[in-house]
């Protein structure tokens, strides 16, 4: 995301000595880039592909795949450049990737599996869309699929009409985009 002082912060994660979110940051339009980070030490919480979501006070929050069966989450009150601990959401987690947008009207959207590991595919047969207007008490709203098969690695943006554009794998056969009003949420 382009912060308002123009640097670049770009959420990034890594896998190897545990699963660990950090952050890159550039204030040079991506010349040099300083690393934020890890935020978690990938042992209470291993933690990877970090979403971020801002706040009208400025503050910014990142929803992550874990392995601990939760999406988990860190806050930042200074533009990225600390975080707090990381901890659980209400929200499960199957192990399985995560997207989330912060949606014009201030409510934050995130795509996610609401499963735990195990079950059918993974965990992964269902795919889901939870809404949130203060980032710690989310609201499952909408079901994408529950079937049969394996839905997963979401990607999320709302567009300049305001809708919502949502693709994810399909079956692992193919990718499906889906449009929602969020105004019907």
């Amino acid at each position: 995301i382009q912060l308002k002082d123009g640097s670049i912060l770009c959420p990034s994660s890594s896998e190897h000595d545990g699963w660990r979110v950090h952050f890159e940051l550039s204030r040079d339009l991506g010349k040099t880039w300083q690393v934020i980070g890890p935020i978690n030490d990938g042992k209470k919480f291993g933690a990877i592909q970090p979403s971020i979501l801002n706040y009208p006070d400025g503050r910014m929050q990142v929803m992550c795949r874990s392995r601990q069966d939760v999406v988990t989450q860190s806050w930042s009150s200074d533009k990225g450049r600390t975080w707090s601990l990381m901890g659980a959401s209400n929200l499960p987690n199957p192990n399985a990737g995560t997207d989330a947008v912060t949606l014009k009207d201030g409510r934050q959207l995130i795509i996610y599996n609401h499963t735990v590991r195990g079950g059918a595919h993974g965990g992964r047969n269902m795919l889901n869309a939870a809404l949130s207007s203060d980032g710690k008490t989310w609201k499952p709203v909408l079901t994408l699929e529950r079937a049969e098969g394996e839905y997963s690695y979401p990607a999320v943006i709302q567009a300049r009409d305001l809708k919502v554009h949502i693709t994810y794998t399909y079956r692992r056969q193919s990718v499906k985009h889906v449009v929602i009003d969020p105004a019907k949420l």
